[in-house]
């Protein structure tokens, strides 16, 4: 069992973490027509939208308050008025999703009174769908903001069913973790709909950031799920979570409806595929289909052919506390040594984590970790790229915000088509670093009678 520690520096350096306005952002950018807006200074939207548009390379669509010093101390009721009008006179959402944002919760407005008072004095906003979300950015994380966000979601816009209502046996809620990417989605949505299931994904961003060019332009999100899609989440017959994170979102789905719900902490790895697939099969009544025996065999020969290059490497590793658990927990299993692990904010995984320690810190905290621990793979995003560039050794980008390579969006690493391709990347780049660094590649095997083993270069 890990210990969880938390930094006790007076400031961060390099931040690991993005902050909760922004996770919650991302989630209504998961919906169909959507406009998210966050409650707060210009500043505050403009930094999150620039990391936004680096990662995925892409028009996206976000407004603010846009408060001033005056209308913070003064009260935020104008602000937000005049923006939801001016959102609902030009773009025509169908939703708009309100995040808070440090300083407005510093001062303490009352944005659902105000919402309130806004339907009042304008007719037309009645059928207007209006979600906000406390997320304040002086604590918690984008982890913590998604959650609540997509929680929240749930709370007002699913229709209330009885538990005892006549559901559709075929269709199923997926409720999947901020660490999943658009491309991951797509993979889920394929899995089963070959089980002859009909999943919808809330939120849905493989329907609108997966990289598509729309036929015309629009202003808000161009796909995700519908509002009148989420109404009816009550009539399926099952939900399933993927990540701890959703688990708040899957208990509110399940109090509202009735929908009872699996969690799967995990998706990447052998295991915890197995299992998956194996539900899957018992709520669908199929069999696993064949192309995913096949797949699994890919991936059993895949963590063959890797493990002399992944076995033993010295992982050192600053995620969100999802992504961390995934990979990490997928890595110590391929036989890596998880040693140094920073992330950005408590869950309840953390303490599974197979390594001695986990901090929550930041970057520069992960780096002097690696360089004691003499770390020989570094994983976390984009930001960490100094810190490889100093300690020479071996990086691999994943998480958010990933802004000096393309792909971000279509990146994989769930079922066992997405964990053979992670473990190929992983071990492309230990061959790849060893070649740099003119070290011998083992990639030569025999069979004795003891087992594989691997043959020496020099004994060629």
């Amino acid at each position: 069992m890990a210990i969880v520690t938390t930094s006790k520096k007076a400031c961060s350096v390099n931040p690991l973490k993005m902050s909760q306005p922004i996770g919650g952002s991302f989630a209504f950018m998961g919906l169909r027509g959507a406009m998210p807006l966050l409650h707060g200074s210009q500043g505050c939207t403009s930094f999150g939208l620039t990391l936004f548009v680096r990662h995925f390379k892409e028009a996206v669509p976000m407004q603010t308050t846009a408060m001033s010093e005056v209308a913070t101390v003064l009260g935020g009721y104008e602000n937000v008025e005049q923006a939801i009008l001016n959102i609902h006179n030009r773009t025509k959402p169908e939703i708009i999703g309100i995040n808070s944002t440090g300083v407005t919760e510093t001062k303490g407005d009352d944005v659902e009174g105000f919402i309130r008072l806004i339907r009042q004095r304008h007719p037309q906003l009645e059928k207007l769908p209006l979600v906000y979300v406390s997320t304040p950015d002086f604590k918690d994380a984008f982890q913590d903001g998604w959650e609540k966000t997509v929680a929240r979601m749930v709370e007002v816009l699913v229709d209330p069913v009885d538990a005892g209502a006549v559901r559709d046996p075929a269709r199923i809620n997926i409720l999947p973790g901020c660490h999943l990417t658009p491309g991951d989605l797509d993979e889920l949505r394929t899995i089963l709909e070959d089980f002859g299931l009909k999943p919808s994904f809330l939120p849905d961003l493989a329907g609108s950031l997966d990289g598509h060019i729309p036929d015309e332009f629009t202003p808000t999100t161009i796909g995700g799920i519908g509002v009148d899609e989420i109404a009816t989440m009550g009539q399926s017959a099952w939900t399933i979570a993927v990540g701890a994170q959703m688990k708040r979102a899957a208990e509110a789905m399940q109090a509202r409806t009735g929908v009872p719900f699996r969690l799967f902490e995990r998706l990447c790895g052998l295991i915890p595929n197995d299992e998956f697939m194996a539900f899957l099969s018992e709520i669908s009544g199929r069999p696993v289909p064949a192309k995913y025996r096949r797949q699994r065999g890919q991936l059993a020969d895949a963590m063959l052919d890797a493990h002399f290059h992944i076995g033993g490497r010295k992982l050192a590793i600053g995620a969100e506390p999802d992504l961390l658990f995934d990979f990490s927990s997928m890595l110590h299993e391929m036989g890596a040594e998880v040693e140094a692990v920073v992330t950005t904010t408590a869950s309840p995984v953390l303490e599974r984590v197979k390594t001695q320690e986990v901090l929550i810190g930041d970057l520069e905290d992960l780096e002097e970790r690696a360089k004691a621990r003499d770390c020989d793979l570094l994983i976390t995003h984009s930001h960490g790229r100094q810190a490889a560039s100093r300690l020479k050794i071996p990086f691999y980008r994943a998480g958010f915000p990933m802004f000096d390579r393309l792909g971000a969006g279509h990146q994989m690493s769930v079922g066992y088509r997405g964990t053979r391709d992670l473990i190929f990347d992983l071990a492309n780049l230990v061959i790849a670093d060893r070649e740099a660094n003119h070290q011998p590649t083992p990639d030569t095997w025999r069979t004795t009678d003891s087992g594989l083993q691997v043959v020496p270069p020099q004994l060629h």
